[in-house]
């Protein structure tokens, strides 16, 4: 699982580890999900993984 979160400011689209705690803009994805994950033209996708996470 991941989470999604989006930076409207900077047309971007994060999605990091699973968060700890619920976030109201934020979204969390399964791994099947997270891997087909498309942002909109123009904007940008940032993957983050934890420290020693595989994929």
């Amino acid at each position: 699982m991941r989470t999604l979160t989006y930076v409207y400011a900077d047309s971007m689209a994060v999605l990091g580890p699973l968060s700890a705690r619920p976030e109201p803009h934020s979204y969390d994805l399964c791994d099947r999900h997270s891997e087909r994950l498309s942002a909109p033209n123009g904007w940008q996708i940032v993957r983050y993984s934890a420290l020693g996470e595989v994929g």
